[in-house]
């Protein structure tokens, strides 16, 4: 385990504060995991027709080695994986099984590939109706997940994918079967295209009416140009970020591109890891007890120092309630307000991954929240050695696949500071509170002369009616725009990336303008102010279905304030307004998700559309020590 720093007071006090929280749920979810350790690895509960249903396609050596004796059979790993060809982050997962199988048979183990999970492309949907099947997608996966292992075949399991959804979705259904051991998987971001300043230059020109469609796709297409995950900061690259700081990862594996014989040995080397891991093992790592309080802290501090995703104040919440542990945007705004600001990549910066990854990386902003005592380093990782074995590098030494210190300086501070000379003092992600609600906005790509705007409200249902209104001339104002009707149990809670180029436009005028909405933006997010997420949602009654055009509205990130500046009495005497969501109930799959919406919890509890773990029953029947 790591020697322990000082940990610093404010993330002692939240992390206490979360462990009290989460006493009942966590100690509950953690009776029912160990209760399916079992004394014997899970295939022994298994008939002979069982087994031998499960393992009649298998080649010979492999087949023999699990019809051992149970108590001498060695482990059997899941492959559970979100491949596709059609997803450069996700197409070069396709050889990453037969690398998985080599490696396990390498240390007598076996491996199978035990299911594929969805994975759609939030680049390719942004826009488009089927992205509001987008966030839900992610509990789709969970679910997939949990049918994959639902064999009882396995004794650990690889997760293998990038992006969005897909990670948060492939943990939610881990930590459902929080008694395997789980090493996660990348593939590793495509080389980098073109520069991040300009595409989104000619975005705006795009917007503006300045240049063709043509013109448009040629730059895109310069942008996103080969395998690997699309190189900007945005939710895919913070999942990887992610699963470095809670320990999910081997070392050092998030950013190493793909289709190079350092990320085959990393692949080769998680399938490794996790037969050591194993039930029986020499290092038995359950995922449900590895990830815990602690580690749920650690992630939140790892996406607020670099800069990360808003979509992890819905996913992290979603993950954390899956293991029982209980997070909401207060902990990530008391965090963000201790927590530096080290790294600058797009759209909080011009550089990539890449260059960020040249620069140090993950391993360097590790080391450095470890060494000031933001991070927990005494947790439980797939590495076995707490937090510290994540502040080193691989490399291939010939063959040999090793490990160094990442540089004491960054190679580029434009991209990558030490704690002691931060990008900025906090994190830049701030919890915004008032008469509208509760939402989140990232400021950290925002100039601090835009981070207070009061203008009057212009009202909308969709984005594509403001853009309408935008080429109708009508928004060269001041203006603070609302788009509501846009939550997860309106339409699924869709990414609203179309407003950004337009937005920024109008910003670049000389306007004074801000976002509210009920919906998403992700960490393609940047310069204009927006407060995302807002809660309660419109659909359902929240505070965004009484504002009327003229509303004069403040949103304030420096004070925490999203107001709508009308007398009390008058709003207290508003009808809420219900919106039309016919138009986003069929078509495009739609319709299949309509339970989906239906049960969708809030934006801060995670925005889950099946009965989350929160185990109601148990809870009124079972105290809290029983529980123990």
């Amino acid at each position: 385990m790591d020697s322990k720093p000082t940990l610093h007071p404010v993330v002692a006090s939240i992390t206490q504060r979360v462990v009290e929280r989460s006493a009942r749920t966590r100690a509950l979810y953690l009776r029912r995991i160990r209760a399916a350790f079992g004394s014997k690895v899970q295939r022994s509960q298994l008939s002979c027709t069982n087994l031998a249903h499960a393992i009649a396609a298998m080649p010979g050596p492999a087949k023999g080695r699990l019809v051992q004796l149970q108590e001498l059979s060695p482990p059997n790993l899941a492959i559970v994986s979100a491949y596709n060809d059609m997803l450069s982050a996700h197409q070069p997962l396709q050889a990453f099984p037969e690398w998985i199988k080599q490696a396990a048979a390498e240390v007598g183990a076996t491996a199978q590939f035990a299911g594929g999970v969805p994975a759609m492309c939030d680049g390719v949907t942004q826009g488009q109706p089927s992205m509001e099947l987008s966030l839900f997608s992610r509990d789709v996966i969970a679910m997939g997940t949990a049918v994959a292992l639902t064999h009882q075949m396995f004794d650990a399991a690889l997760y293998l994918g990038v992006c969005d959804k897909i990670v948060p979705g492939l943990m939610i259904g881990a930590l459902s079967f929080g008694h395997l051991p789980a090493v996660f998987v990348p593939g590793g971001p495509m080389a980098s295209g073109m520069p991040n300043d300009e595409k989104a230059r000619i975005r705006q020109r795009y917007a503006e009416g300045l240049i063709t469609r043509e013109q448009l796709l040629e730059a895109e297409t310069r942008s996103y140009h080969s395998a690997g995950t699309c190189t900007f900061y945005g939710t895919a690259n913070s999942n990887q970020m992610l699963m470095e700081v809670m320990g999910l990862h081997v070392p050092g594996t998030a950013f190493v591109p793909p289709n190079t014989e350092l990320r085959k040995a990393l692949t080769m080397e998680s399938a490794r890891r996790a037969a050591s891991l194993s039930h029986g093992g020499e290092h038995f790592t359950p995922v449900g007890e590895m990830i815990d309080e602690r580690s749920v802290i650690n992630g939140i501090v790892g996406l607020l120092a670099t800069g990360g995703s808003t979509n992890h104040t819905i996913h992290l919440v979603a993950m954390g309630r899956a293991a029982g542990i209980q997070i909401d945007w207060n902990d990530f705004d008391d965090l963000s307000r201790v927590v530096p600001l080290l790294a600058r990549v797009y759209p909080n910066g011009s550089a990539d991954v890449n260059h960020f990854h040249a620069a140090g990386g993950v391993g360097f902003v590790i080391r450095e929240l470890l060494d000031a005592g933001l991070l927990h380093g005494d947790v439980r990782t797939v590495a076995g050695e707490g937090l510290r074995a994540y502040t080193r590098e691989p490399w291939l030494d010939g063959e040999r696949l090793a490990w160094r210190d990442v540089p004491v300086e960054p190679l580029d501070d434009s991209v990558l500071r030490p704690v002691s000379r931060p990008f900025s003092a906090d994190g830049g992600l701030k919890l915004l509170s008032g008469n509208l609600g509760r939402a989140v906005i990232k400021v950290s790509a925002v100039k601090p002369e835009q981070r207070v705007i009061t203008a009057p409200a212009l009202v909308f249902d969709s984005q594509d009616e403001l853009l309408a209104a935008f080429k109708r001339g009508e928004l060269e104002r001041d203006l603070v725009a609302v788009i509501r009707f846009q939550g997860p149990r309106a339409n699924g809670m869709p990414e609203l990336h179309k407003l950004t180029p337009t937005l920024g436009v109008l910003q670049d005028r000389g306007f004074k303008v801000a976002l509210v909405t009920d919906g998403r933006m992700s960490g393609a997010s940047g310069k204009v102010p927006a407060a995302i997420h807002v809660t309660p949602e419109a659909i359902s009654g929240g505070p965004l279905a009484r504002v009327r055009n003229g509303d004069v509205v403040t949103v304030d990130a420096e004070r925490g304030v999203l107001l709508a500046q009308v007398p009390q009495h008058e709003w207290e005497a508003r009808q809420a307004e219900s919106g039309d969501t016919l138009a986003h109930e069929f078509g495009w799959g739609r319709e299949l998700f309509a339970s989906f919406r239906r049960h969708a919890d809030g934006a801060e509890q995670g925005a889950a559309s099946f009965a989350h773990p929160d185990y109601e029953h148990e809870l009124a029947r079972v105290p809290v020590e029983a529980a123990r």
